[in-house]
Formats: C-alpha cells, structure tokens, sequence
C-alpha cells in the first residue's frame, strides 16, 4: 500500500522482497505416513468393498451393538411399532372375521346370544390400542379377551412371546452399549511422547501409563509392537508388518499393578527392531510404535484394551520422564500435571549395536556431562559472586553512611598523615 501512494519506490519493495525470500530456507516437509492407530487408540482402517454383506445379519446383535446411537435408537423404536401394527392387523382381521364389526351387533352385545372375541374393538384404532395394552401389559380395563376365539388366543400367545424376545434384544442391545469395554479406556492415559534414554547402562525406549480412577485395573499387561513396512527377500511387500518388542517386567507374569502411573520400559538389545536405529537415523524412520493395555475392569468384570501409537516425531532421544509421585503427610500424591513432562539427559546419539561393539562411547558421554554439569555450576557460582560484589559497591555508592570516615592522625614531628579507618 505504501509503494502504490509513492512513498517508498516500487524497486526497493521487490528488492526487499526478494531478498527475504532468498534468507528463508525452504524446507519441503517429507509427506507424513497415515497412523495404524491414532492417539486415542482408533484403528484408522477402512473396509470397502466387502461383497458378503450377509454375513453381519448372521451376527445381527453384535451388529446392533456396533451400530451408532442414533441407529441403535431408530432400530429400538421401529421395532416396538412395527409389532404394534402388525399385531393390531391381526386382531382387527379376528374381530372383522368373527363379525365384531358388524353394527347389527352392537345392540345384541349385551344381551347372552353374542360375545365378541374382544370386546369394545369397532375399529383398527381400537386393534391398535389393544395390540399396546397385550405387547407393554397396560391393562386399562376398557378392551380385554373372551373365551370364544380360540384364535384369538393363539394371538394372544404369540404376541406375547414375540414381545418378550423383542424387549430381551432391545434392552441387551442398549446395556451392551452403555457399559462397553471402550468407555472404560477413556480414562486409562499414555504419555504424549516416548523417550529413549540409558538406563542401568542400556538403551531403553519408555513412556508412561497411568489410570485416572480409583478402581483399578485387575490383572493389566502391557504390549509393544512395531509396525513398518516392509519387503522381504522374495520381493513380497509387506504393508502392515507387526513385530512384538518385549517389555521389561521384573514380575515372571508381566502383570503390571497400575495403582500409580509407571513408566514402561523395552531394552533394545539384539532381539528389538530399533536395535540398528541412532538419533540421527530415527527422524527418518518410517515406524509406528503400538501400544496396547488390556486387563479386566474391577467393577463390572469386563474385559478392557486401551491403545496408542508413537510415530518417529514423538520420540524424544535424550530425554526422562519427570516423578511426579511424592509422599504427603503418609499418603502417595500424583501430580498428573506433570504426567508427560521431561527432562534432558546425557545419552549417546549412537545407537544400541554401536554402544553394545563400543563401551567405552557411554563412559565418554557420561564424563561428557558431568564435565558440562561442574562447568555450569562453576560459572553459575562465579555469576552469584559477581553480582553480590556489584551489588554491595552499588549500595556504597548509593548510601552515603555506608562510606568510613577519614581520620587525621598528628605525629610527634609536628606532622599530619590522613588515615582510614
């Protein structure tokens, strides 16, 4: 706007320009993987074009069960008044073949030489209440049964047996949903991040885990698995290669006690898959690490599986999880706001076959930092000592009492010499 009013030139502007768009490195971003599993423990997987449609009705209440909420609900109620009306045809047919409906009958109704098959039913409307008052076992008092339809029985049966199978699925199928395994995961949280850090003088790659309730988790185990892909020697590509890492436990079961938040912890030795990775070579690694806790809710005895993922960017070489347990007047306090929060370390940037063939490479990082470390604190106590002398030369100067008077002393040789005291 500047340039087009005249007061800075045209030519200086584009100049400028194109002189900041030359400072600015252009970096073009390596196209992101899609996750097998997001965050929140979702398989980013789509079915299509699956031919055999059938076989989901051959499973029709686990596919009531997995169907959404507004399904489910539309289901429920359909279902309820499609049997309504379909029972309230029939007994509008049983009172229109037993001559209920004739109006010549109304005025013998009362008398003993007619009896209809259900009385007061003029109507299909009438059917229709009366079909509700059977299935829901209302029982207003208005319309009810008479023994002179055996027909009208065997509805009667029928209807109620139907009923009940349709009041068993229904309400199944919405327990099922609100108390499902999943709603339990919701409060099972991982880190954010993992790290990578030496620990009793291994590489380890480690997160946190830990359970937001008080009711705990009975029996829980902890697995890793790896997915990349892969192409094997033939030539075969594999697109979802999943590999198990084992889990340092020291408990034989693996069973974790999640009473507080732990941190997992995998050595990679020979048998892991990032065994040949460094900190250099992770960034350009095209892995996904899945997590997965399963263990029984103590409450409701349900089987429960909480999972996420950490992609090569959430990995934090270098670093270590925060404690955030502390013992408070006899009772262990989690700080939660500290859940993913860490700290750098010293660790070699090699990776584990190089620390494995080169000891020595820890020995050096680890003298490496306490060297850093003494330095640090050498010049963060040089830095105190500087600023306590400025600070008391500046308050002498400041603070006219603070400065010692000059006192004259007269010798015997009739001399005066000035000293301070």
């Amino acid at each position: 706007m500047l340039a087009r009013k005249s007061i800075i030139p045209e030519e200086y502007v584009l100049a400028r320009i194109a002189a900041e768009n030359l400072r600015k490195p252009r970096i073009r971003d390596r196209p992101r993987k899609a996750r097998f599993i997001a965050k929140n423990g979702a398989c980013n997987l789509a079915h299509k074009k699956i031919r055999e449609q059938g076989r989901f009705l051959q499973d029709i209440f686990t596919t009531l069960v997995d169907l959404k909420w507004r399904h489910t609900l539309v289901i429920f109620t359909m279902s309820f008044l499609c049997s309504w009306l379909l029972f309230a045809m029939m007994w509008w047919l049983v009172a229109f073949a037993h001559g209920d409906m004739d109006p010549s009958t109304e005025s013998t109704t009362n008398s003993t030489k007619w009896t209809p098959c259900v009385t007061c039913v003029r109507s299909f409307t009438s059917a229709f209440l009366f079909s509700i008052e059977v299935q829901v076992t209302i029982g207003f008092g208005g319309r009810m049964m008479t023994e002179e339809c055996p027909l009208a029985i065997t509805v009667l049966i029928l209807q109620n047996i139907v009923g009940l199978i349709i009041n068993a699925v229904m309400l199944g199928c919405i327990f099922m949903k609100t108390a499902q395994a999943h709603r339990r995961a919701e409060t099972l949280i991982f880190s954010r991040q993992a790290v990578i850090a030496v620990r009793n003088g291994k590489l380890c790659f480690m997160f946190r885990v830990g359970d937001l309730r008080k009711s705990m988790i009975i029996s829980a185990s902890v697995r890793i698995q790896v997915v990349r892909k892969t192409t094997t020697p033939e030539g075969e590509v594999i697109p979802i290669h999943q590999v198990d890492i084992p889990v340092d436990n020291p408990i034989e079961s693996n069973n974790i006690f999640l009473v507080a938040p732990l941190i997992i912890c995998h050595i990679i030795d020979k048998r892991s898959p990032l065994y040949d990775i460094s900190a250099a070579d992770l960034a350009l690694q095209d892995l996904e690490l899945i997590v997965i806790l399963e263990g029984v809710v103590e409450t409701t005895g349900i089987t429960t599986q909480a999972r996420t993922s950490y992609i090569a960017e959430e990995i934090l070489w270098g670093h270590r999880f925060v404690p955030i347990v502390t013992e408070e007047e006899g009772v262990y306090a989690v700080d939660y706001s500290k859940f993913g929060n860490t700290v750098k370390v010293a660790a070699p940037r090699c990776s584990a076959r190089e620390l494995d063939e080169k000891p020595s490479i820890l020995i050096q990082t680890l003298q490496k930092s306490e060297l850093s470390h003494q330095n640090s604190l050498r010049k963060r106590n040089s830095m105190r000592r500087n600023n306590s002398i400025r600070r008391s030369n500046s308050m002498r100067r400041t603070n006219p009492s603070l400065i010692v008077p000059k006192v004259q002393f007269i010798t015997p040789e009739g001399n005066q010499s000035a000293s301070e005291t």
